[in-house]
Order: C-alpha cells, then structure tokens, then sequence
C-alpha cells in the first residue's frame, strides 16, 4: 500500500515508522501544505496535520478519489461538511477523533456504562482528560467523543469546560496539560454513597499510529463509498 502522510509531526513519524514496519511505502509526506499532485500517487492519504488545514486537506482528497483517513482534531464544525464531499465524489473518508484500539474498545465501554447509569438518578457525572504540554484543543477530541456518547444517554444536554459549577445540564470536562502525558480519560460516576470510574490511559503514540494505519489498510479494501469510523473497522 502507497501512503501519503499529510501533516509529519510526531505523530505523523510514528505513523510513518510503523506502516513501513508493516510492509507499506511512504510515498510522500509533508508538514507544510500538500502538492496534490504529490499526494495523488498514493493509494491512501493519512491526514494528522492542524484544525485550520484539515477541511482543505479532506476535501480536496476528496475530489480526487484519494482514500483519506483523519485524525486532526478542532476542525469538527466542517465535518458534515465532509462527509458530504465523501459521498458526492464517490470517495471513502474515515474520521476518527481516536485511532488506538484500546481508545476505541474504551468507546464501547463508555456507551455501555452510559446505558445503564441512565436511570440512576443519584448518580452524577464528570470527565477529566490528560495530555501533553503541545497539545493544542482542550478539551481533547476523544473527550468530546466521550461526553456526546454520555448525553446521548442520559439528562444532560450539553458538555461545559471549562465547568461550570451550577449547570445541572452541563457535563463537566476537566482539561489539564501535562509534560510527558501521551492521553489519559476518566469518567467519574459520583454519588452520596459510591464511586463508579472507568479509565484509559495511554503509554506512547504507538497505539494511536498503529490504529490509524490499521484503518488506511482496511479503508482502502472497502469497495463502497462513503464516510466511516473506527467502529466499522474494529466491527464493534
């Protein structure tokens, strides 16, 4: 598989050293704005670049029917946007605000608590997140995935952060800024009487870059279009 890597920081080098691990040829990366004439070598692009450049990067994948995989955070109001693109080329996109498995395995888990927290009453509900110093949203993409996941299943309607204390509706995120903190999520069930807490906490950057490379290999078999999620490749 020929891979174009757009967007070549840390992460991008680690997907880089991994896929080649794995018996893939970069073709082309870049840290700056794409040549797209570059970029249309590959069989599939994987887009970790900055919410400003995300949208362009996509879209103009798009149009040109190159199989594009995101994990750029920050850029969501565009992603219906998006999708649209996806369908009206006849392309294939796949957004992830997460690629690790064990993230997306946490996912399930997250909905699953959800559901059946949903009837217990005396029970309230906070998030914090963890990441490094350089990370540049907060709170971090995979939190916002985590809240929605929680409102969808319960009374809150919204998501605060920084919290606000006396907004019953609002499901508080604590963002905080770490050195050294590759991510970590906890969401917290609190009540009078107990705690309920689930947690992931990540080690490196290998998970999340195995996990993207993971789904370029498997989006790139797909024989429809259309725009998918790490759920479809982990048939989860």
């Amino acid at each position: 598989m020929k891979i174009a890597l757009l967007g070549y920081g840390k992460m991008g080098k680690t997907i880089h050293k991994i896929a080649e691990e794995r018996q893939h040829e970069v073709v082309y990366k870049t840290a700056e704005k794409p040549d797209f004439n570059e970029v249309r070598k590959a069989d599939v692009a994987i887009e970790f670049s900055i919410p400003e450049a995300a949208f362009h990067n996509i879209s103009t994948c798009l149009e040109n029917k190159i199989p594009v995989i995101s994990g750029t955070t920050g850029w969501l109001n565009r992603f219906n946007d998006a999708v649209e693109f996806a369908h009206a080329n006849q392309a294939k996109f796949l957004y992830a605000s997460n690629f690790s498995v064990g993230v997306n395995l946490f996912f399930k888990l997250n909905e699953t608590l959800a559901k059946l927290m949903s009837a217990q009453q005396d029970y309230s509900v906070s998030m914090t997140e963890i990441h490094h110093l350089e990370k540049k949203d907060a709170p971090s993409g995979t939190a916002i995935s985590l809240a929605e996941q929680i409102i969808s299943n319960s009374a809150y309607k919204t998501w605060s952060h920084p919290p606000e204390l006396d907004a019953k509706d609002d499901l508080p995120i604590n963002a905080l800024r770490e050195k050294g903190v590759h991510g970590t999520h906890i969401i917290n069930y609190s009540s009078e009487i107990d705690n309920i807490e689930i947690k992931h906490e990540a080690h490196s950057r290998q998970g999340f870059a195995l996990g993207a490379v993971l789904a370029a290999e498997w989006l790139v078999k797909q024989n429809k279009h259309g725009s998918f999620s790490m759920s479809d490749v982990l048939n989860i």
